[in-house]
Order: structure tokens, then sequence, then C-alpha cells
């Protein structure tokens, strides 16, 4: 999410017409329909910034509370009361309106293991940590004396954590960090290879290097970079909120939040330079002087939309599965202020149709999730309240599951 100073801008947001982002093109040959978000549960959550489920099990519903809870809720029955499956709020630092508990996933064997991995935000020093937990014995809640932390990556401001953890088709744990916070990034850190802000991370936490509680991919794109961190998997991003596989095809999607025009789409690649902060979106960046390496070649977003729809961009998910056949490849994502949602399809080299399919003045969207059955959830998170519940997309029409 962006800064909480852009929620400033927020008026002018919500007063601008509904309008596709730009460019876009919509083709007659793959419409992108209208959809409705239908309501989960009744509950009301605390700042709910994610919702997950383990691999092949959609029984039970995990929400992230980035005051530092996830709360367990049974799924498919709508009055239903959530138990308390985590609880680090001690030791997570929220201070900050971006800063807490951002990101949950379960391992790939969790069924037999027990692990799952977070990020959470920590002070003294400022910094943001990936962490291994495992769930205790009575299978409900989570063995808090089994943290076993696996990265800790220092925070200069509060804001731009990024903060998604999820594991790819290949058993590898992704993890994106913003650029370190403030405004510009005044350190340079998204195109510096030394440093972990501004990129996505790709790590195996099931095997060990010397020195590391984690192993270094072989295939990882600068393991044989001098100055460069062996564990980026991505670099020249500005502050990745939320990232999701295609489970069909296993392109990595992300939206990466933008500082004074530009909210983009991308899909991250391995070893891509995606421009921050030499430039935002498709334009140079007025206040970037001078580039460090003057032949670099700079990944271009899929998809660009501007301020007067939306401050703060929220990455979303590929509808696939038999639930909602309507829906089927399409990738929607949104924005954090606006409460706008978008459709997009994807032809693997280029945007082949994309428009806005839903709009809703107060829905402040804070994430995007996907049940094993491919149903796509979108969780809110009221700016002002602090409450916000979890939603199913459905075909505006009303047909689909």
């Amino acid at each position: 999410m962006n800064s909480i100073l852009s929620l400033l801008l927020l008026l002018q947001v919500l007063s601008a017409p509904p309008q596709a982002p730009t460019p876009g093109v919509e083709t007659k040959v793959d419409p992108i329909p209208d959809i409705a978000l239908v309501p989960l549960w009744t509950h009301q959550f605390r700042r709910p910034v994610q919702a997950v489920v383990p691999p092949g099990d959609d029984d039970t519903v995990y929400v992230v509370e980035q005051p530092g809870r996830i709360l367990a809720i049974e799924h498919g029955q709508k009055d239903a009361k959530p138990r308390v499956f985590m609880d680090v709020r001690p030791q997570v630092h929220d201070r900050h309106n971006e800063e807490g508990l951002l990101s949950l996933a379960f391992h790939p064997d969790y069924a037999a293991n027990r692990r799952i991995y977070v990020l959470y935000s920590a002070k003294k020093p400022r910094r943001g940590v990936l962490a291994e937990f495992t769930v205790g014995e009575d299978g409900n809640s989570v063995d808090l004396s089994s943290e076993r932390v696996l990265l800790e990556v220092d925070q200069p401001w509060g804001n731009h954590n990024g903060s998604t953890v999820l594991f790819g088709p290949d058993g590898m744990l992704y993890v994106s960090f913003g650029d370190g916070g403030a405004a510009n990034d005044p350190y340079g850190h998204g195109q510096d290879l030394s440093t972990l802000l501004g990129t996505v991370v790709r790590i195996d936490v099931d095997g060990r290097d010397e020195e590391l509680p984690y192993a270094i991919p072989a295939d990882n794109p600068f393991v044989d970079t001098e100055g460069a961190r062996d564990e980026i998997w991505a670099y020249g991003l500005r502050n990745v909120w939320r990232m999701s596989f295609d489970r069909e095809d296993g392109t990595l999607w992300g939206g990466d939040v933008g500082q004074n025009a530009w909210e983009e789409i991308d899909v991250i690649t391995r070893g891509g330079n995606f421009g921050w902060k030499p430039r935002e979106g498709f334009e140079p960046f007025a206040l970037h002087r001078g580039d460090s390496d003057p032949d670099a070649v700079y990944i271009d977003p899929v998809v660009v939309y501007p301020r007067d729809q939306g401050i703060s961009v929220t990455g979303g998910y590929v509808q696939r599965g038999e639930s909602q056949p309507e829906l089927e490849g399409v990738y929607f994502y949104g924005d954090y202020g606006s409460g706008r949602i978008w459709g997009l399809r994807w032809d693997g080299t280029k945007m082949t149709a994309n428009r806005e399919v839903f709009h809703r003045n107060g829905l402040f969207i804070s994430s995007f999730g996907e049940l094993n059955d491919g149903t796509i959830m979108v969780c809110e998170l009221h700016f002002g309240t602090g409450k916000g519940r979890v939603y199913a997309i459905r075909p505006a029409d009303g047909s689909g599951s």
C-alpha cells in the first residue's frame, strides 16, 4: 500500500468518473464481464490484509490481520466465527499505516510438515522479518516457540514494505520487498543489487547453505554477479504490493505501487529490471538524476493507470478452475484508494483486453486471495475504522457457483 499521505488524494480520486485504465485494448474475441463481490462471512475483521488457504484444503480460510493476528474461519458458513490461529502482536511493529503482520504462506507440503511462513515488521532496528513457524500438535494454532528467522531486511522508513510471501510452482519461496520508504527512493535502492530492498527474492526454505538458514537456488539470476545479493530474482521495483502465480502457466504477476503519476501491473521475470527509479510506468521519472547504468534494459509494465483512477495498486490473481467459467483466464487487480477493480487478458506476450469491471466508492481493496477451487477473494480494509470483510468475486449476472 502507498504512504498514508497519499490518502489525502482520496477525495479527488473518488470524485473522478469511472474510466478504463490506460493504455488498454478491449477485444470482442475475449470479453471480460462485469463482476460482483459477495461477502463470504458476516464477520468483520480488524485490518485484514490477506486471505489464504493451505494447499488442497478449502475448509478453512486464514485471514491475516495487520496488527499481528491470523484468524481461522470456516469456509462455506456465512455466520461462522473465527478462532485465533496465531497471535504475534507483542513482537509486531505496526505504528506506520504500512507496517505490521503483512503476509502468510503455507508450505506446499503443509499437510505433512505443518510449516508456515510470515513476514512482519519489527523495530529497534526497524526491519522486515521473514520467519518460519510450525503449527502445534493440536493442529489448530501456531507454536510461537518454533519461530525460525530466515531473513531480516533493514527498513529505513515505515512505508514501502512490499511483503507478499508465496511459494512458486517450483517449490521455492518468493518474497517482495519495497524500496525502503520515504519518497523518490532517496538511497537509490531500486537499482542497487547489493540490497534486497526494491526486489523480489527467491530462496529454498527446505535447504541450507553455509551460514544461511536457507539455500540459494543455483539458477537464481545473480549468483555469479559480483556485489549482488544471490537471493534476488528481479529488481527495479518500488513497492510490489501483492504478487501471485498463475496456477496454469506459472506466470508471476505483481502490482507495483507508483510515486507521482502511474500505478502498474508487471509480469515479474527472472533477472528482470523493472526500471524504478529511472522511470515510473512507461515514462522517465522526473526526479531521477542520472542513471548508474545507461545501457540498462527495463521491463515494460503490462498495463498502467493514472492518478485519476487510483492511488495505490493492489495486485491480484488470474481466474482459473471450474467455479467461474465466464471469468476463466482473466487477471483481476484493483486499487486500494478508489475501490476500482479491473480485469485483463494476457496472451503470454502482450495484453489483449483490459477494462474496469467493478467500482464502489469507499471499498479499500487491501488484497486478493485464491481458494483451491479457483475462486478469487477480495479483502477490504477501511482506513478510517480499521474494519473489513472478505468477499468472493462472482459474475455480475449471477451465474457461476
